[in-house]
Order: C-alpha cells, then structure tokens, then sequence
C-alpha cells in the first residue's frame, strides 16, 4: 500500500486527453525531464534526445497520444494552458521540419521515426507505463532519465517512489476506509469535511474553495462544448460524436448560448426516468468525446473515465436541485478522498488493472459524493463507494486500435447510471448490516488486478480490441 498524502488536486487535475496515463502523464514527464536539464544548465549543449516508450506506452501511445504528448512538453507546452486548437498543427511542424525546439528555446535536430521509438516488446519492472529519456551533449556526454506513468496522471522517477515527497502535518491522515470512518465517527464531520479540513494543511479555505470550482468551471465548459460539437472522432475508427445530435434531440431542435440556461431548459424540458437516463448518458458522452478529440478535461481520476462524474456531477446539479458552490465544493471534495483511498490501496491505473482501475473507481467516487449531496450519512457514503466498486470488479481495459473510444466512451455512461443506482441502493439500506466493507472491495479489486491477464490491461493485445477487425490508417 502506497502510504501517500494525496490532496484533492492530485485526484482532479485540469489537462488535455485522450489519456491521462498515456497523454498527461508523459507530458509531466517530459518537462521533469526539461526541467532536469535545466537545472544541470545542460540545455543550450544538447545536441540530440531520443525518447523510448515501453510495455503499455509503447503499445497504445500512438492511439492515446503519447508521442505527442511527449513532444510538445519537450518543447514547452503545458497541458492546463496549452492551446488545444495547435496541438496538432504544433506537432505536424516537429514532424515536417525534422526539429524540436528545447523549452521553446533551443532547437536540435529531431527525426519522428528514428528518435521517438515505440519498444513494444521490452517492459521495465516497476510499471508497464515507462518512458526513457536520453540526451546527448556536445561534449560527448549523456543524461538519461526512466519516468513511470503510474495512473490519473501522477508520475514517478526511476528509484523514486510515489510517497518519497515531502509530508505535510495532516490533522486527519487516512490511508483507507476504516481510517476515514474512525475520524467521522470520532469528530461528527462529513466526509467532505475532513478532506477539506485535510487540505488546509496544504492551502487556505478560500485557495481551496477557488482551486475547487476552478474544475468545476472546466468540467462544465467540457460538458457544454462536448454537447454542442459534431463531426467524427479523430484516430481512424471514424466514430460518430452522439452527444450533440442527443442533446439537441432532447432539446427539439432548440440551441442555449449559455451553460446557466441550458441547464434551465434541461431541467424544465422534460422528466421521468428515460428523459433524466437519456441526459446523464449525454452528459457522459460529452466529456469523453471532448477527450477523445484531445480537448480540455480534468481527470476523474484518470482521462478514460473523465466523463462518469461530471455526468453525476450535473445529473445532481439539475435533477436534484443541488446548484449552488457549496454543493459543488462538498461533491468534488467526497469524491476525492473515494479516489485517494483506491489509489493509496490498489491502482487507477489501467495498464495495472484494467478498466475496474479507471470506470470502476470513477463510479465509487462519483456514487459516495451523491451520496454525501443527498443527505446520506457517512456510512451510507462508503457503502455506495463499494456498492458501485462491486459491480465494475474484474473490468478489462481493451480498447480498440489503442484509441480512447471503444469501447471506453460508453463505458462512462455506464459507470454514471451504476452509480446513481449504488447511491439509491446505499440510501435505501442500512449500512450496518453491509456484507462487504470498501476496504474489502478495494483489497479485493487490487488481487484481481494482479491476477488478470496483461493482455486485459490496456495493451489493445486481448478483448474488444482483437475481435473487431480493423483498418486504421498509419499513424
């Protein structure tokens, strides 16, 4: 177990799809790596790097954008700020003209198919998500440095462990679910309550609160831009975008310039089950679609599963009366802390443990957050976190051609409805007669993960990805 101190903007972080193993985490990766040469003032002498993917990178780095990823962090770019709209013309510039510019300082030399190489056969022991970074100096000397993507885009140095980062005086540590129960049990407070007493350690109220609804405003733009954006998914599968053509259905035909009163006519535009069913699907869809084309989301925990929670998220937003900044602060932070505790005591990793690491996680996190909105207790909030765990154990990560869109963008849909059902059944029951205990779905979710075949793990080598039989162009 990972004896992590792991804050709210570690879970949710603001950055660019379609990946965040794959795409935001190598991108981290690759500016460490500037970084690095930066601080040995060895930048101005580099005269060449070379850049090598292993096991699940190398395999579908090229689907999820590893490469170019990679390259723009080499040359400066920063996934919060980073212009979506030039990522590719930025990438086919590298590409056309054979150059990398360092930092966006110091060009060099740079060939895409002898320099950036995709070792398919070759694993590094520590995590299947391995980049190697190698630069070589005028004077005839080399800095090589092995980085790990390690899952929701945290990244790890070669002999460096995830919790070797400095500690902060937490005033309620927690490593897992019994832990977070014994201080809720103990203080009387919500769940969200000691999270948010927990970053204080880190951050004033008013910083936090800020940085909160900070992602609040870009999951919401993702949502909104998703549902009003047509056209066909970039990566050769030609997958249609649904959400737009869903939303202006459910709308008959009627357009919204403004998220505020779209979220209005939502509301008043219809109800019952299928109508409410039909929009938390959308909402789904919108957001994985927007990563899916490399736009701007946040992690939740990771890039693939980026669309169950905002999709809960809104369905409580609008369905539940629940629009207001304090119920939006108290939803992101619940789910947070259901997030640490998976990663602290098994994976949200993918390429460690299949898709159970990604959407199952993401539907925990998101069915104890409603939970907590709608008045559950904290009990009942852990219970709707295993409830919804349960049902997503053994989940196989197998996307197909190695793009983040089949079957991974409807699986978001399907997460967000098992969670919304997980926090019905966690209302309706009483905890203390539980069978199964989060700690137990969580230890039990990490033995499956190392049981299940690596084929299932985000290699695009078993599963989905085998048996649809395709024809992609070359990349």
């Amino acid at each position: 177990m990972n004896k992590e101190q792991i804050s709210i903007f570690d879970i949710f972080k603001i950055g660019v799809g379609p990946s965040s193993s794959h795409t935001l985490g190598p991108w981290r990766a690759a500016q460490r790596f500037i970084q690095k040469l930066d601080q040995e003032k060895r930048l101005a002498d580099t005269e060449a790097v070379k850049i090598l993917l292993y096991g699940s990178l190398a395999k579908t780095g090229k689907g999820h954008g590893t490469d170019i990823a990679i390259l723009l962090g080499l040359s400066g770019g920063d996934p919060v700020t980073f212009e979506v709209s030039r990522i590719q013309p930025t990438v086919d510039q590298i590409k056309g003209d054979c150059q990398l510019c360092l930092a966006g300082q110091y060009v060099i030399p740079f060939n895409y198919g002898e320099d950036l190489l995709f070792l398919m056969t070759e694993s590094l022991p520590y995590h299947p998500n391995a980049v190697t970074f190698q630069a070589f100096f005028r004077d005839g000397t080399a800095l090589s440095e092995t980085y790990f993507s390690i899952g929701g885009g945290f990244v790890v140095q070669e002999n460096q462990r995830a919790g070797d980062t400095e500690e902060v005086d937490l005033p309620f540590p927690v490593q897992n679910a019994k832990d977070l129960l014994m201080w809720c049990m103990r203080t009387g407070l919500k769940v969200s309550e000691v999270v948010l007493e927990n970053e204080h350690a880190w951050r004033s109220e008013e910083e936090t609160n800020k940085g909160i609804l900070k992602i609040f405003h870009t999951i919401r733009d993702c949502i909104y831009r998703g549902c009003h954006t047509t056209g066909t998914l970039p990566g050769g599968l030609n997958v249609e975008r649904r959400a737009a053509k869903l939303n202006k259905k459910l709308l008959n035909g009627r357009h919204y310039a403004d998220f505020e009163t779209w979220m209005y006519a939502i509301r008043e535009g219809g109800s019952g089950f299928q109508y409410t069913l039909d929009w938390v699907s959308c909402f789904a869809l919108a957001v994985n679609e927007e990563n899916a084309s490399f736009g701007r989301v946040v992690t939740a925990p990771t890039n693939g599963a980026a669309g169950v929670i905002p999709a809960v998220l809104q369905y409580f937003l609008i369905f539940c009366n629940g629009y207001n900044e304090e119920k939006i602060i108290q939803f992101i932070a619940t789910a947070s802390e259901i997030g640490s505790i998976f990663k602290k005591g098994s994976t949200i990793s993918a390429a460690m443990g299949g898709c159970q690491a990604e959407i199952g996680v993401s539907s925990a996190m998101a069915a104890a957050a409603l939970t907590e909105c709608l008045g559950g207790s904290q009990r009942q909030v852990l219970m709707a976190a295993e409830i919804a765990m349960e049902h997503h154990l053994g989940l196989t990560c197998d996307p197909i051609g190695g793009l983040v869109q089949v079957p991974c963008i409807e699986r978001n849909t399907m997460g967000a409805i098992k969670a919304i059902t997980a926090s019905q059944l966690a209302l309706q029951s009483n905890p203390e007669k539980a069978k199964v205990s989060l700690d137990a779905v969580v230890h039990t979710m990490w033995e499956t993960a190392l049981d299940m075949n690596v084929k299932y793990k985000e290699t695009s080598d078993g599963g989905l990805a085998t048996n649809i039989p395709l024809s992609l162009p070359e990349c």
